[in-house]
């Protein structure tokens, strides 16, 4: 009798347990800021970071995604004005896009590139190692992607094109990119980024887009791109467009997006969604 009492009671508690453990949710995706130093910039660097709901640094790896924020702008701006941490989590849930990592560093005013700092190179040298070391995260081609709003969609394009076999799909937000030089209007010609004291075209050139078309070509990978704009944004929908019919021209998977709207959190944030399932999609 004894042994049956047992045996019933034991059989009980594991009912229990296990109603328990499924009444128990899973912890909350978090978005916290962490700092590192970061060698190429001699200094330490922020960067802002989400984690998934239920992310477990024993887990097999996550996908992993990283965001370039606009000129002067700030690496939580996609949280606190582009809604990213309620886009990805209602893309999760919903099964479109796969559980991932955001990674947002803080950019300033350099553009993405080696000039007011080595900020390309802490990127690729300091950043993504410094990720791939303290998150459970891909460290191959497949499980990454890249992308940017404005300012950030320069260096993520730049990126892109430049190391396509580092990253399986882009997302360009109202990319400040131009064919030719950048408009009286664009913050590019007064950062002091692109030439010593003032605005020079040749090292804008040198560091533009264009100039790394036929080298990404050139190569094996193709990165499927979405770019996206504001129908008010005359100058950068027009170049938005342009760099589609470019993209698909050459037979790279592009997809493009014009909405209402300006060069604005409202207009990035009503995009974020189909920008991040297109960006992606080629994650495993």
């Amino acid at each position: 009798m004894r042994r049956h009492l047992r045996t019933a009671l034991c059989a009980t508690l594991a009912v229990l347990a296990a109603l328990v453990s499924f009444a128990t949710p899973a912890a909350a995706s978090t978005v916290a800021m962490r700092s590192f130093h970061a060698t190429a910039l001699g200094r330490d660097w922020p960067y802002a970071v989400y984690l998934p709901t239920g992310y477990r640094a024993d887990a097999p790896r996550y996908p992993v995604l990283y965001l370039l924020h606009g000129n002067n702008g700030d690496a939580m701006d996609w949280v606190t004005q582009g809604d990213l941490q309620n886009a990805v989590d209602t893309l999760i849930a919903r099964h479109e896009i796969p559980p991932v990592v955001v990674v947002m560093p803080q950019g300033g005013t350099d553009w993405y590139v080696d000039r007011k700092e080595k900020m390309e190179t802490a990127f690729f040298n300091d950043l993504i190692p410094e990720i791939e070391s303290h998150f459970t995260v891909e460290n191959e081609r497949g499980g990454r992607a890249i992308g940017g709003v404005s300012m950030g969609g320069f260096g993520a394009l730049r990126y892109t094109l430049e190391h396509p076999e580092m990253f399986c799909g882009a997302l360009l937000l109202s990319p400040a990119i131009y064919s030719g030089d950048p408009p009286p209007s664009s913050s590019a010609r007064r950062v002091g980024v692109f030439g010593e004291h003032q605005f020079d075209p040749h090292v804008w050139r040198a560091l533009n887009y264009p100039t790394l078309w036929s080298g990404y070509f050139g190569r094996p990978w193709r990165v499927p791109i979405f770019i996206a704009s504001g129908d008010d944004d005359l100058v950068i929908q027009a170049e938005s467009s342009l760099l589609y019919t470019r993209l698909r021209e050459a037979g790279n998977p592009a997809a493009l997006r014009i909405v209402d709207g300006g060069h604005a959190w409202p207009v990035w944030r009503e995009l974020l969604p189909a920008a991040l399932k297109y960006a992606l999609a080629c994650l495993h």
